[in-house]
Order: structure tokens, then sequence, then C-alpha cells
């Protein structure tokens, strides 16, 4: 019933930027923390940033001053804007989201994942 489908993926040279978007649609009463995670081969998932419904924001350290997280609440939407992108970014990445479908229901929503390739 809740879906979150993301876009925005693909190679880049090393420096370069991508901006990726995860849209959710369905019965949705209300979104609340949004963020991204990554994963590459042979490595643990991690969280990468994070944004909660108030503006608050999380950043790995890796990321910060080169990533940055937004949100557009009327089109349920959360947004990465990636730059001076660094082949150590290489990654599937996922969209997650806590929303709320019903009265006394939330939970964790997951995208299909999206791969960045940065290359050197």
């Amino acid at each position: 019933q809740v879906q979150l489908v993301e876009s925005g993926g693909g190679l880049v040279q090393a420096g370069g930027s991508l901006r990726l978007s995860c849209a959710a649609s369905g019965t949705i009463i209300s979104i609340n923390t949004m963020g991204w995670y990554r994963q590459a081969p042979g490595k643990q998932r991690e969280l990468v940033t994070d944004i909660t419904n108030g503006g608050s924001t999380n950043y790995a350290d890796s990321v910060k001053g080169r990533f940055t997280i937004s949100r557009d609440n009327a089109k349920n939407t959360v947004y990465l804007q990636m730059n001076s992108l660094k082949p150590e970014d290489t990654a599937v990445y996922y969209c997650n989201a806590r929303i709320r479908s019903t009265w006394d229901v939330t939970y964790g929503y997951w995208g299909q994942g999206t791969q960045v390739t940065v290359s050197s």
C-alpha cells in the first residue's frame, strides 16, 4: 500500500554531482524521519544522512560538507544532493522513510535502491 520509488542514480566522474530523489505514495497519514543509506560490495549498509519532519538533519562524517538532504512534504519526497563525489561514494543508495499509514501503525519502508558509480 505504501511504496518508495527512487531515481537519479548513475555514473559520474570524480568531482561531479548527482541528485537522488525518493517519492512515497500510497496510504500515508504522515511521514516522520526520512533518510538515505548506502551499501558497497562487501561492506555493511550504513546511514548516510537523515532528516526529521521538523527539519533536523544528521550526516555521516564521510559526507559532511559534500552531501545535502532535503524534503518536500507536499510531494512526499526526499532528496539527496551529492557534490564533490569520490570513488569511495560508489554504492547502492537506499531511501528509507518512517511512515504512519493507519491510526496506530508506523513502519519503516525502503526504496528499491539506485546504483551510484563514481569513476576516477
